[in-house]
């Protein structure tokens, strides 16, 4: 399921979230309520935002590596006019 990345003009937090493609969350309490987390002193109607981060898909392998995605090319080296003679 992908994730999705959510800001609350409010208080200004960034929470990511995990939910279907067709769900989208309105309010801070909404978006608490799917991260797991209390509210704290936000007004639970606060308006939130989803980013516009394109939504990745998280499975327990890639969760958390920390480690950057190799080249397509795996030189490292940006490839003109994006095509590569070493694929």
């Amino acid at each position: 399921m992908p994730t999705y990345d959510y800001r609350c003009d409010t208080n200004g937090r960034v929470v990511e979230v995990s939910h279907r493609m067709s769900e989208q969350l309105m309010t801070w309490g909404e978006l608490c309520a799917r991260a797991g987390q209390e509210p704290g002193d936000t007004p639970t109607e606060a308006p939130v935002h989803r980013l516009a981060t394109g939504g990745n898909i998280i499975s327990s392998t890639s969760r958390g590596s920390g480690a950057a995605p190799l080249p397509a090319c795996g030189s490292g080296a940006c490839c003109q006019g994006g095509m590569c003679g070493l694929n």
